[in-house]
């Protein structure tokens, strides 16, 4: 992204009289390290930025993880301002204040909540985002319609050419529906004590598949595993817990999985699963509470429910039905 917005960027923060240091991170989840973080605290250090200097994060969701990290605990914690420039970023991962890096042995696992003084969006940017960083955010925003809004879900079943041609004006009406989706809940529950949890749909079995694929490239269908596709096959397991425990009909899950293939995001592994390493990693994952895993699971399209109380053979029997 910085080829595309890093020179007006610093342009227009030069023109409104501020100094300005740039550092530039790579794309991808890999960059989401403590080793990253550090080149980060280095280079505010070496900037000179204090308690009154204010973090600019113009990029991905990585990048918004990583420097709103940063930001959150360099001198126990600086302003910071998200510009989202991919659609992840800007229907989820830039809104509600969460920050984090990886650790080798779980996603999000060292982190914060530190608001962004602010947010800002223009779905312009969106034009020059890789099809498949397009697709990954889809399945955030496929998943919003399932948890909270009914009617964003069937908008974008019946808009789904226009959002995949990348027409501005759906696309900004998309993007601000999700954000005041996300901006409702996280208001509710800031800290994921409750409700927010309802966020994490698709997640837990989501983030298990993504983390593996990172250590086994014989998991991920083709193209290699992304954020979007591993949410996209969570989303597909979790709905299978849910029918199979009565929760919702198959005609939902069917329903899920027509809207998810219509993006270009898979809805089945491309072989067998490593469940025992799976089962190691979600329990690893910071939505663990006391060994239980907390799962979100699907009543109605708009609706949810939040249970801790799935067992292993449930997890087993979802993923081994989507698994090719």
């Amino acid at each position: 992204m910085a080829a595309h917005y890093l020179a007006p960027a610093e342009e227009s923060l030069r023109a409104a009289g501020l100094d300005v240091q740039a550092t530039i991170l790579e794309p991808g989840e890999p960059t989401k390290t403590l080793a990253q973080a550090g080149r980060l605290y280095d280079a505010f250090l070496t900037a000179g930025l204090d308690r009154g200097s204010v973090v600019v994060a113009v990029g991905g969701g990585v990048v918004t993880d990583i420097a709103g990290f940063v930001a959150a605990t360099y001198m126990r914690g600086i302003a910071w301002v998200a510009v989202p420039t991919t659609l992840l970023a800007q229907v989820d991962a830039s809104v509600g204040g969460k920050t984090a890096v990886d650790h080798p042995q779980a996603k999000n696992l060292i982190g914060a909540f530190h608001q962004p003084a602010s947010v800002l969006v223009d779905v312009d940017t969106l034009a020059t985002l890789p099809a498949e960083e397009f697709r990954t955010g889809m399945a955030e925003v496929i998943k919003h319609g399932v948890i909270r809004d009914a009617d964003l879900f069937e908008a974008v079943e019946r808009q789904a050419d226009a959002i995949l041609a990348r027409d501005g004006e759906v696309l900004e009406t998309t993007v601000a529906r999700n954000v005041a989706i996300k901006v409702a809940v996280v208001e509710a529950d800031e800290r994921e004590a409750g409700l927010r949890a309802i966020l994490n749909y698709g997640h837990t079995v989501g983030h298990a598949v993504e983390a593996a694929a990172l250590e086994s490239p014989a998991l991920p269908p083709a193209p290699a595993m992304t954020h979007g596709r591993a949410v996209a096959l969570g989303m597909m397991a979790e709905a299978e817990i849910a029918a199979r425990r009565g929760l919702v009909g198959h005609a939902l899950v069917d329903r899920q999985r027509r809207l998810l293939e219509r993006f270009g995001l898979p809805v089945r592994l491309a072989g067998p699963a490593d469940m025992e390493r799976l089962l190691t990693l979600m329990r690893h994952d910071k939505k663990s509470e006391a060994g239980r895993l907390k799962f979100i699971l699907p009543e109605s399209i708009g609706s949810v429910r939040i249970v801790s109380d799935v067992t292993d053979d449930e997890i087993r029997q979802a993923v081994a039905a989507i698994s090719g």
